[in-house]
Parts: C-alpha cells; structure tokens; sequence
C-alpha cells in the first residue's frame, strides 16, 4: 500500500511539473495552468502578509545568541544547496567554530502515527527531541529516518552536529544545549523567519533556472517574489559557466550591497555504493555507462559524466526525493547489461537511498562532488570571516 501511495505521489508531482513548464499541451493542461496562476496570486498575498506579520512583530522570532547562516533559495529544489552547506560547515569549522547543521528532514520517516496521535492529544508534541543524525562524532539514523540530505552530510562532516526536526528554534537550542554549538546552519533556511538574530542569508542561485518560469509557487517553482533577494547577505550562482553578466545585473537591481559569488560542482571520485572502494575519474574515459537518478535536475549531473569521458548508453531518471526498491536497481542492471555498458553512475545523494543489492552483475558508483568557487573566493572568505569574529 505504501509503495502505491508513493508512486502515485511521484506520479502527480511529476505529471504537475510538466503542466508548469507547458511540458504538457492541449486544453485540459491549459485549464490547470490557468487554475494554478490563480493559486499562486494567493501564495503570493499569504508569503506577503507573513512577512508582514514577522515585520510587526504580530508573529514571534527568537535570538539564540549565536551565529546565524540560513542558506537556501528562491525557487524549490535543484540549485545544489547541499554541497554549499557542507563548504561553509567545513570552512567554519576549521576556523575553529563549533558548528550544527539544522534540518527540516524532508520526506524523512515521521514518527509512527500513534506516538504523534498521542503527543497531540497529549499535547506533548512540542517536547520530543529532535533527531540526532550526527553527534559531531558518530552517524546515529539512517537515510530513510533522517532523510537524504541530512544522512548525506552527517556522512561527509564527521565532526559536526546535524539535527532534524521542523522547529529549528528548538533544535538549535538542543544544539547549543546538548552540544555547545555556537554556529547554525539552516539547512533550506531563506524562508525560515522564526529564528532571527546575528544572522546571515546565503542565497543560491542556479544559473541554468536563475528564476524558474517566473511564476510562483503552484504556477511556477519560486516560493517568493524576486524582489525579496534584498534581505540576502550574499549570493552564490551555482552551476556557473562564466556567462553571467546579465544574471548579475539583476541580482543588483533587487540587491546592490550583497556580494555575488560564482561556483561549479567539482567532482572528486567515484565510489562504490556497496563497498565504499574509490576510484579516479579517469576510469570513466572512453567507457559506456548508465546512469540511474532521482534529483530535481537531473541533466547537469549526466552533462557532467559525459564531461569526463564516458559514453552515456542508458539513463533512467525518477522523481526528486525518490527512495528506490531492490527491483528498480535489478531492472537498471538488466537494462546497462543488455546495453553493454561498463558500470552504472549515480549521485551520492541517491546512493544514500538505494537498498542492499544480493546481486550485483554490474558495479554501481556514485560521484563524489563538491564546490569550487570559480569568482569571487575573496567575497567568500570575508564572509566566512565576518561569521567568525564578528
């Protein structure tokens, strides 16, 4: 029953995002259209008026006396935010910080239905702790209970606390608390408004769908209007191939002050999903291979195997987020062998998501990514400075 209702979810979402990009044609999809524009001139007066009542004060904020970096974006999903939290946790905490990273933990396990059944009845429901993905020195959850974000970066920073829960202000109390912490990293924290304080917001920007359609959320991909880039700190254009100019230019008009930063994610090496043995990226010269994914944009990171080398023979996209069965990797085996390919490529993000295979007639690797500021690494040391000792 679970996997009925995940794959119909994945259907819908997927069958929605071509209505948006008029992926979809004819009457019918044009009549959704029109009905989700209408949708989003009302998100657009709630983002408004919620803003509103943080500005009044109408709505509450808090101040943890700590550090503050809320990196996130404009539109959902795609714009490679995951290995930006982990270069600013990294160089904050080799500058001597005691960082956590604060997470929602999207579409990780919720609780069963019976403890939240009863800490709302109970009205305990505010006093659960939050998920403890990583102490600072060990992996505690797995992908699945924390979700694959957070189990990805408590995997890659083994010496820094990542924590899920929905309320950040408690969590990053719990970190502070429990841990000591006295730097936070909102994980997709741009729209968090709750916690305020000495505060920066790092927002990212993907050069290939700066804006999405422009339209948004449920007509478009935006979850605010572009004008609202005024209250960013700094912002980094991800996925950067140095045509950036006229990017530039409007980030300016809704931000003058903020320093723009351009970055490409540099891949490292490839490992294997089962055995963790690592590989150099020459190995991909010259071979034919498949990829197999499920991440919001999926043709940057199949560009960048063909960039390498290989002969891209197969590749088998699902939904973003999407938690893969024994069968659908047996099925992309099956397929890579009939295609003859080498081996089979996937994003680090997916590995934390595939199940134990018994049988493996092809190796599975996933490429090992991180950012590389290609302009403006002065404007990010600065940053990283003034978040140190300010």
């Amino acid at each position: 029953m679970r996997e009925r209702l995940r794959a119909w979810s994945e259907g819908l979402e997927t069958f929605v995002l071509e209505v948006i990009f008029e992926q979809r044609r004819g009457s019918r999809a044009a009549f959704l259209r029109a009905v989700l524009f209408g949708g989003s001139k009302l998100f657009q007066l709630a983002v408004k008026l919620r803003r509103a009542l943080y500005k009044s004060r109408m709505f509450r904020d808090y101040t943890l006396g700590v550090q503050v970096i809320a990196i996130g974006n404009l539109t959902v999903g795609g714009t490679g935010k995951t290995p930006v939290v982990e270069k600013f946790a990294r160089e904050l905490k080799d500058e001597g910080r005691n960082v956590a990273i604060l997470s929602r933990g999207y579409r990780s396990k919720p609780p069963p239905l019976r403890r939240r059944l009863w800490n709302r009845l109970t009205f305990r429901s505010e006093s659960s702790p939050p998920r403890v993905v990583s102490d600072g020195r060990s992996l505690l959850l797995d992908s699945e209970t924390a979700g694959d974000e957070p189990f990805m970066l408590a995997s890659n920073l083994k010496d820094v606390v990542v924590l899920v829960d929905k309320d950040r202000v408690k969590s990053g109390l719990y970190a502070i608390e429990r841990f000591g912490c006295d730097t936070l990293l909102l994980d997709d924290g741009f729209q968090y408004w709750k916690l305020a304080g000495r505060r920066q917001d790092v927002v990212l920007i993907d050069r290939q769908q700066p804006f999405g359609n422009g339209h948004l959320l449920p007509r478009g991909t935006l979850r605010e209007p572009p004008s609202h880039l005024a209250r960013a700190s700094v912002f980094f254009i991800t996925k950067s191939d140095g045509q950036t100019k006229e990017l530039r230019a409007r980030l300016a008009r809704h931000n003058p002050g903020a320093p723009v930063i351009e970055c490409v994610h540099h891949p490292l090496y490839l490992q294997d999903v089962f055995t963790g043995d690592r590989h150099v990226l020459e190995m991909l010269e010259g071979k034919r291979v498949a990829t197999i994914s499920g991440i919001a944009q999926p043709e940057s990171f199949e560009q960048s195997v063909v960039n390498l080398g290989a002969e891209l023979a197969y590749t088998k996209r699902f939904a973003d987020h999407h938690r893969f069965t024994q069968q659908e990797l047996l099925n992309a085996i099956n397929r890579g062998k009939k295609r003859e390919v080498d081996f089979i490529v996937t994003t680090q993000k997916d590995a934390v998501r595939f199940p134990k295979l018994d049988r493996r007639d092809l190796p599975i690797y996933f490429m090992r990514v991180e950012i590389k500021i290609v302009r403006g690494a002065r404007d990010f040391q600065e940053c990283v400075r003034r978040i140190c000792f300010r």
